[in-house]
């Protein structure tokens, strides 16, 4: 007690100078609206801060959970409407409703490489297999070549050995796509019959004869045709539909059919 005495008397100016400051502030906040609403202003503001960057952070694992499932949605509603649109009738002409479709999560991707792959969060538990097809919303993305229990390894058709079945919307004319390598945004249409000249715009989509897309997929649309000048097959730039940078959600397509079409195939070409 007498330490304590020693201390407050040895400070006695310090002291008394903190005790006048908190009856200052005491009267000040007591006796003025303003200055007390400025007071729970700043609290506020500490505390909305606070609230406000949890919340961004929640709404973001929210909305990557929202997207999810989302594209879980899409794929259901592709394949409604793809079973939705068969005649009862099986002796009519039917859209082919042999392709089923799976969404799955980008989990990595390269796009500046000549040879680019894409990994995806779907493997064989969810029956993905090699030879399956891979869109996006907007366009064809690659080609399922390798799965683990819970991954698929997919080809971009940002790849050199990427080739493409498919057909000029306006006409129905069979070519190719593939990719030069350089711009991921752009590739090549090859095999255009020299009588057919293409303008920009044009539509290419998937032809439907590799059994691994379904006709009609989007792949892009011509950006520049370049007629060739001994009337062999003619060239075009195209731009793809899908951007590859921006990858997030793809889907998986299986052709219930493939395996029965290619045991016939392989029982004549063996």
């Amino acid at each position: 007690m007498r330490n304590l005495i020693v201390f407050l008397w040895k400070h006695q100016f310090f002291v008394f100078f903190i005790m006048l400051e908190a009856v200052s502030f005491t009267l000040l906040f007591s006796s003025y609206s303003y200055h007390k609403s400025l007071a729970f202003g700043m609290a506020n503001n500490v505390t909305g801060s606070i609230y406000t960057s949890y919340s961004s952070v929640t709404d973001f694992f929210g909305l990557k959970y929202e997207n999810e499932k989302l594209a879980e949605e899409n794929a259901s509603l592709r394949n409604l409407i793809k079973s939705a649109a068969t005649p009862s009738d099986s002796s009519l002409i039917q859209q082919d409703n042999n392709y089923f479709y799976r969404a799955a999560k980008v989990v990595s991707n390269s796009v500046n490489r000549q040879n680019n792959y894409i990994l995806i969060n779907k493997g064989e538990k969810d029956s993905i297999a090699p030879e399956m097809g891979v869109i996006s919303t907007k366009g064809v993305v690659g080609i399922v070549i390798g799965t683990s229990s819970n991954y698929a390894y997919v080809m971009s058709i940002l790849h050199q050995n990427s080739r493409i079945s498919a057909r000029i919307k306006k006409n129905n004319h069979l070519v190719n796509v593939l990719w030069d390598g350089h711009d991921y945004e752009e590739g090549l249409v090859v095999d255009i019959p020299s009588h057919i000249e293409l303008y920009p715009g044009d539509s290419i989509v998937t032809s439907g004869n590799s059994l691994i897309f379904p006709e009609g997929i989007m792949i892009g649309t011509i950006r520049e045709y370049m007629q060739s000048a001994n009337q062999d097959l003619s060239e075009a730039i195209i731009k793809f539909s899908a951007d590859f940078n921006k990858l997030q959600f793809v889907y998986i397509i299986e052709n219930h059919m493939k395996p029965e079409a290619d045991t016939l195939i392989s029982n004549f070409e063996n």
